[in-house]
């Protein structure tokens, strides 16, 4: 049941529409929010009964003159309420760089710029396809930015501060299995990255890092060369042995220091939990984000 009326955005200076919707199954209600207006822009705003507040002044920030259009999905930063809700990924949203917000589509921390922002062309939305109406417990944003991806999309952030979020126990993001997410991410990972290397090492021979290898294809798994860390314990064992693998004898891959390992680097270090120590590890080997390493945390 939806419990917001759409708004046209004219007023606001946006040939679109954003329009708000409480339902039970987020998919659904998506398509139904993306309302055309009298122009070429779609605009989205879900406001889960408070869950997201799009400032009155955001269409026009958001699809500003100059901004390019074609092929693009446009967002913004946000601000928490309480202020000091999910900080590493609030953080995370409102400073990555403008080629982050693809090279970090990767991570577990989802779409680069949060869906309640989006805004795009019509006939981008269209040639992308609708959100997928599977209903609750669909990753419906990661599985339409995905696709948006794929189809050689580009991301746009405005950087003015233009969202709040807020905390709601019932809203549909809390349904999504984070074994579905990680499947997701897996695949796309192997889809969209992987083909492009012809080895790679995994950084982080901790939990992370062995699920990650024991979720890739059998064909994935045998480009990676070697696992590295920090831990001593990990990097004296020397070799991380592949139990499950049914292949004779089991694969061993070797456990290395970050610094004796060679890129690319799939990485699996979660980022601003170290102090900023994980950080200055990786910058000191001068290497290019996208080219030499990627984040999967």
């Amino acid at each position: 049941m939806c419990t917001h009326v759409s708004r046209p955005c004219a007023s606001h200076g946006l040939p679109g529409a954003v329009i708000g919707a409480q339902c039970v199954a987020a998919g659904p209600s998506r398509r139904k929010e993306l309302v055309p207006g009298p122009g070429l822009g779609l605009g989205e705003q879900t406001l889960e009964t408070g869950t997201e507040g799009l400032r009155t002044e955001a269409p026009a920030h958001l699809w500003r003159p100059g901004l390019p259009r074609s092929a693009k999905i446009i967002g913004c930063q946000v601000q928490r309420e309480p202020p000091n809700s999910t900080q590493r990924y609030t953080r995370w949203l409102n400073q990555l760089e403008p080629g982050q917000l693809l090279t970090q589509a990767f991570t577990s921390h989802g779409p680069t710029v949060p869906m309640p922002t989006w805004f795009c062309s019509r006939a981008w939305f269209s040639h992308v396809g609708p959100f997928d109406e599977g209903g609750r417990g669909v990753p419906e944003d990661l599985l339409f930015f995905y696709e948006h991806l794929r189809k050689g999309g580009g991301v746009v952030r405005v950087d003015r501060s233009l969202l709040m979020y807020r905390y709601h126990p019932a809203a549909a993001t809390h349904a999504v299995l984070e074994t579905t997410i990680w499947t997701l991410r897996v695949r796309f990972l192997e889809e969209q990255a992987l083909p492009r290397w012809a080895t790679f090492t995994i950084w982080n021979a901790g939990r992370q890092g062995r699920r990650l290898y024991r979720s890739l294809t059998a064909e994935s798994r045998r480009k990676v060369v070697a696992f590295c860390d920090v831990d001593e314990n990990k990097i004296q064992k020397g070799f991380y042995c592949h139990e499950e693998s049914q292949e004779r004898p089991k694969p061993r891959v070797p456990v290395l220091h970050f610094r004796a390992a060679r890129p690319p680097f799939v990485i699996c270090v979660k980022l601003d939990l170290t102090g900023g120590a994980f950080e200055d590890n990786l910058r000191s080997l001068h290497l290019r984000e996208g080219r030499d390493f990627l984040h999967f945390s």
